[in-house]
């Protein structure tokens, strides 16, 4: 087996672990920020918390023992635009609000029958890949160049000041996860928090390491879902013309992944719209993540834990981002 088809068919087993831990577990940002800014009982957010912590204490790990170069990855790029990167992810946050979930908890409820996450996800596909190469490419590029900035990285890769961020958001996330021990008695959540942050560790070990080769290299890369959803739309109609990546056969795995957990706990259930004001509502929303997602360089997952993962500035801003969109969003709608 050549390393290319080695990082896909492990793409794939990590889409498959991704999809049932999902579909068991309800993993999702969204529904933890809803309980958190609506004051409700739940433990979805520490869920999250806890899996940002093991995402990074496991790639700064691999990249201290010299396993991964995450200096390669898209969020390690030497500059970005301190405009679009923020704006991009408050556009993903609201619209994540008004879809009731992200671009991964959308593709978790379409493997369990949810036929609303298909027209999210086809709004999201095509509005991304619009974004990142078609009609509104131009305008992106035209907007990011006069706002690119070159942060550096803290100073330096493993410097004092990257070392105190890194053991500064680990203490932060150790004390979200675990305060009031709450995420200790919900198995679900914590077991789901811990693999899924696992998962994006060996998403960038895979790629990383067991992918690795001179002569036929592949992008580092882990988990991320608003690009390789429009990736696995365009291989869906053109197959012919290209190969699958990484992300796609994630994307698939996920997917499939959530309908055999769904089925075997028997909660597979087809589900649609209830009005033409919803599926307005959904529609925009799935757009709006599509673009947002573009301009962010990622999503709740793809930048708010693997690009976290990395500690990269661009990263914390499109996270920050996000939760202020989705902030404002449940401030309109709620």
């Amino acid at each position: 087996m050549s390393n290319v088809e080695l990082v896909l068919w492990s793409g794939l087993l990590i889409g498959l672990a991704f999809g049932a831990v999902g579909q068991v577990s309800g993993f999702c940002l969204h529904r933890g920020l809803v309980q958190k800014f609506s004051h409700q009982p739940g433990h979805k957010l520490q869920s999250f918390a806890l899996a940002l912590l093991v995402a990074i204490v496991g790639t700064q790990w691999f990249a201290w023992q010299g396993v991964v170069d995450l200096s390669q990855s898209i969020y390690r790029m030497p500059a970005f635009s301190w405009l679009l990167v923020p704006l991009g992810g408050l556009l993903f946050g609201y619209g994540m609000t008004l879809t009731n979930g992200c671009s991964a908890r959308a593709l978790v409820l379409l493997g369990q029958g949810n036929l609303r996450s298909a027209v999210v996800l086809l709004c999201l596909g095509v509005s991304a890949y619009a974004t990142l190469t078609g009609v509104l490419a131009p305008l992106r590029v035209a907007v990011a160049e006069p706002t690119t900035w070159s942060p550096g990285v803290w100073g330096g890769v493993f410097g004092p000041f990257y070392q105190f961020i890194a053991v500064f958001l680990v203490l932060v996330l150790g004390w979200l996860a675990f305060w009031k021990t709450g995420l200790l008695q919900q198995r679900k959540d914590l077991i789901g928090g811990f693999v899924v942050g696992v998962l994006v560790v060996v998403g960038w070990y895979v790629s990383g390491d067991l992918g690795a080769d001179d002569f036929d290299p592949v992008p580092l890369e882990s988990i991320t879902f608003v690009a390789p959803v429009g990736e696995t739309i365009q291989y869906a109609m053109i197959a012919t013309g290209i190969k699958p990546g990484f992300g796609v056969l994630v994307v698939c795995g996920v997917v499939l992944g959530a309908l055999a957990a769904a089925l075997l706990s028997r909660r597979f259930e087809w589900q649609g719209f209830q009005s033409p004001s919803q599926m307005r509502r959904y529609m925009l929303g799935g757009i709006m993540m599509g673009v947002g997602g573009a301009l962010a360089m990622g999503c709740s997952v793809g930048q708010g834990l693997t690009g976290m993962s990395t500690l990269s500035p661009a990263s914390m801003m499109a996270l920050l981002g996000i939760l202020g969109g989705s902030f404002i969003a449940q401030k309109i709608h709620r």
